[in-house]
């Protein structure tokens, strides 16, 4: 079997048994990219609601609590709660929290819940230690040795002796700019 042929099998074969990792971090990268834009892990609803009696400092006891948390239908949900200010209670709850101003009486209830597949996609991506470290470290090394045989897929014109060597050098400038854009 010739080196050419080889290179093909090899480049074919890891890119089949990658497929599926790759696809985690193209997802997980893309969205951990626009996190400025929105949580990538997780949704979080804020909904307002007013509570009628009065809530003081230090003078709340669990049944007002669940008083409070029954206007939302959380009673069974209660964790905690505590004061981090003299104006504002913050009760926790399985999936988020209300917070109650004690000065207008408004309440925040804030729920959160985990993105389904993007949460598992980027706790993947964000390595979760142990053996994941060492197969996504192969993965990487794996990526180096695709991006490198597919520089000899393809012969001729089409392949590194023309169009291949233009692309691959304006693949490479291209990072290089970028870098030096936000570097300097």
């Amino acid at each position: 079997m010739n080196l050419y042929k080889l290179n093909r099998i090899l480049h074919r074969d890891l890119g089949y048994f990658y497929i599926g990792l790759t696809i985690i971090y193209a997802i997980s990268g893309i969205a951990v990219n626009h996190r400025k834009d929105w949580n990538p892990n997780y949704t979080i609803v804020n909904r307002e609601f007013r509570y009628d009696k009065p809530v003081q400092y230090n003078n709340t006891d669990i049944k007002q609590v669940n008083d409070i948390l029954s206007k939302v239908g959380e009673t069974s949900n209660y964790k905690n709660h505590y004061f981090p200010k003299d104006s504002i209670l913050t009760i926790f709850i399985n999936g988020g929290n209300v917070k109650v101003n004690l000065h207008t009486s408004i309440c925040t209830l804030e729920t959160i819940r985990k993105r389904p597949l993007l949460w598992e996609v980027n706790f993947l991506h964000y390595n979760p230690g142990g053996l994941w470290t060492w197969f996504s470290d192969i993965f990487c090394v794996m990526l180096i040795f695709l991006a490198i045989s597919g520089l000899f897929i393809i012969k001729g014109s089409k392949g590194l002796k023309w169009r291949g060597t233009i692309l691959g050098v304006i693949g490479i400038i291209i990072p290089i700019l970028f870098l030096l854009y936000y570097l300097l």
